[in-house]
């Protein structure tokens, strides 16, 4: 068996007011890693490059201020009722030219301790511990098609082991997703009296096979997802920079339908037992409610960034999503402080639904490290 579904139930359908509302198999892909675009809405599509840019758009790479770097982050996960659930992620890329780079990235997902014992003879008798867990490995290149545009690929290995020792299969699931991300930065431009950069992006992830985890069971959807951002950074002079950014996301796997047995009693709702290609398309127009369904199945998340002399920045944004489709909805509260070649931030989130959120009231943490000379800053004049 799984390990009562704990992680799928509580990080994606955590809340649900609906029975289609959409879930998916290893949605831990779908966690914010790093405390940065955490303070911003957790959006990060259309922002300006970082170490962390794999998890929400590699093409931002070649755009990077500096060569080569890395990020490190762990963010505790259902702190308030347990110690040891987690993510972890590593990063780390390159550039390779003044138009390419490439990036790799580990992300592990870690379910904690659980112990398992049994009754014999009127004694309790310990079985034994199992730690379940997921992860990822991730490789995309970056390339410049022109002076402000950039188009990636990333190809991802997906390992989902929530099986425990006394299943009669204790196989793990496995599967492969690919990334395809586009990115434009403008060069600086004057908006009013002050300069200006707008930037949009795009990133299509984990498309992919389903996870198959009982042998003639339905197999589940991965997240694939579509990312849809843009905004502008205002530069006011040297020492001040604000950056505005929205962003879209909508998940490409198809809603539930209802399910009938042969006397035409009703079973539940359940996805369709379809490919992952097929999924993607039909995922459109799908939605037994038509367009205005399918319109509340997209999430929309807002962030601001305020940063001075490129040492200390401030961090705000909202996440919203439909009441009838999870009703996430949360405002987050960040800060970064830039120590010469690290830079580490912090993020806090707050619901503002009635439902909770498993990184309610959590300190999330990263850390990025450029590991090359930064290049010369973008002029504001």
């Amino acid at each position: 068996m799984l390990v009562f579904g704990l992680f799928i139930g509580c990080t994606l359908a955590f809340g649900q007011n609906s029975n289609r509302v959409i879930t998916t198999g290893v949605p831990f892909l779908l966690i914010t890693p790093d405390a940065r675009a955490a303070g911003m809405g957790e959006l990060g599509v259309a922002t300006s490059a970082d170490a962390y840019s794999q998890q929400w758009n590699p093409a931002k790479y070649v755009f990077a201020s500096a060569e080569k770097g890395m990020g490190l982050s762990y963010t505790p996960y259902l702190s308030k009722l347990v110690d040891d659930i987690f993510l972890g992620n590593l990063t780390y890329y390159k550039q390779t030219s003044d138009r390419s780079s490439w990036s790799t990235s580990l992300k592990y997902f870690s379910l904690g301790n659980i112990q398992f014992n049994e009754f014999i003879g009127g004694t309790i008798v310990d079985q034994g511990q199992e730690r379940p867990s997921e992860l990822t490995l991730d490789l995309s290149y970056a390339l410049k098609l022109s002076e402000h545009f950039s188009l990636a690929v990333a190809g991802r290995y997906i390992r989902s082991d929530l099986r425990i020792a006394t299943d009669a299969d204790n196989s793990s699931a496995n599967t492969l997703g690919i990334d395809i991300a586009g990115f434009y930065e403008s060069a600086p431009f004057q908006m009013g009296a002050t300069n200006s950069i707008f930037r949009a992006g795009f990133n299509t992830s984990n498309i992919g096979p389903r996870l198959n985890y009982d042998i003639g069971g339905q197999k589940s959807f991965i997240p694939t997802n579509l990312k849809l951002g843009f905004g502008f950074d205002f530069l006011y002079d040297d020492a001040n920079t604000l950056g505005i950014y929205t962003e879209f996301n909508k998940l490409l796997v198809p809603t539930p339908v209802a399910v009938y047995d042969e006397a035409g009693v009703f079973l539940g709702y359940r996805q369709p037992d379809i490919d992952f290609l097929k999924g993607i398309f039909t995922s459109f127009t799908d939605a037994p409610g038509g367009g205005a369904e399918e319109l509340s199945e997209i999430t929309a998340a807002i962030g601001f960034e305020y940063s001075f002399q490129n040492a200390f920045s401030l961090r705000t944004g909202y996440f919203n999503e439909s009441k009838e489709k999870g009703s996430r909805r949360y405002l987050t509260l960040g800060a970064g402080f830039d120590l010469n070649f690290m830079t580490i931030d912090i993020s806090y989130l707050f619901s503002t639904s009635n439902v909770r959120n498993p990184l309610e009231n959590t300190i999330r943490f990263s850390l990025a490290l450029d590991l090359e000379s930064p290049a010369t800053p973008i002029p504001t004049e």
